[in-house]
């Protein structure tokens, strides 16, 4: 069984930055891909940012140039810089793990099946 706790989240003002982090055990393959996915309230989960397990990465329009995705292989740890921050960036984040994919599909919540708790993020104007 995979498990994922996230960090880093908080309050931030509008063009602010932050650092989520994502420590990840359990793992019995190493043909991944992890995944951040956002939620705001009343919205639907959505994928923000993946890398596959060689290293292939993939974003959201909404974040491309502002938010980069990395892991860190011997720390087990995943890790989403978030920089420019806007309002509509406000949700909760989660981290998420599942078997390697096609990129196109790397950013769909059913090809994962192990989440984390989330942390939050909120920005404001």
């Amino acid at each position: 069984q995979v498990q994922l706790v996230e960090s880093g989240g908080g309050s931030v003002q509008s063009g602010g930055s932050l650092r989520l982090s994502c420590a990840a055990s359990g793992y019995t393959s190493s043909s991944y891909c992890l995944c951040w996915f956002r939620q705001a309230p009343g919205k639907e989960r959505e994928g923000v940012a993946a890398i596959d397990s060689d290293g292939p990465t993939t974003y959201a329009d909404s974040v491309k140039g502002r938010f980069t995705i990395s892991r860190a292989y011997a720390e087990n740890t995943l890790y989403l810089q978030m920089n420019s921050l806007k309002p509509e960036d406000t949700g909760m984040y989660y981290c998420a793990a599942g078997p390697s994919t096609n990129w196109w599909l790397l950013l769909r919540t059913n090809q994962y099946n192990s989440w984390g708790q989330g942390t939050q993020v909120t920005v404001s104007s």
